[in-house]
């Protein structure tokens, strides 16, 4: 039975060390709103959280981001928006003594 008690969430966390995708088919709308929703947590944070009933991915990521755009005129026409953030790392380089 679901709950909104965070401390029960039963979805599954998608951690560092695993592989995993997931395809959708939405809405134009419901896509602007991923989108929008998506674009806010990348201008106002580091981290990132995307997810639904199943699983959820916390992301901290790091700079540059990647973003590339491709469109296919030919027979049907369609645009491939794609964006790739590499994650932040805590290492810190050497120092100079």
């Amino acid at each position: 039975m679901p709950t909104d008690d965070p401390d029960t969430d039963e979805r599954t966390t998608i951690r560092p060390g695993r592989n995993f995708e997931r395809e959708y088919r939405l809405d134009a709308s419901d896509a602007g709103e991923f989108l929008i929703a998506l674009g806010e947590q990348l201008r106002d944070g580091e981290e990132l959280t995307i997810g639904d009933d199943e699983w959820v991915l916390p992301f901290a990521f790091g700079d540059p981001v990647a973003l590339e755009i491709d469109f296919d005129g030919m027979d049907e026409p369609e645009l491939e928006i794609e964006l790739e953030l590499p994650g932040r790392t805590d290492e810190t380089g050497p120092r100079v003594e």
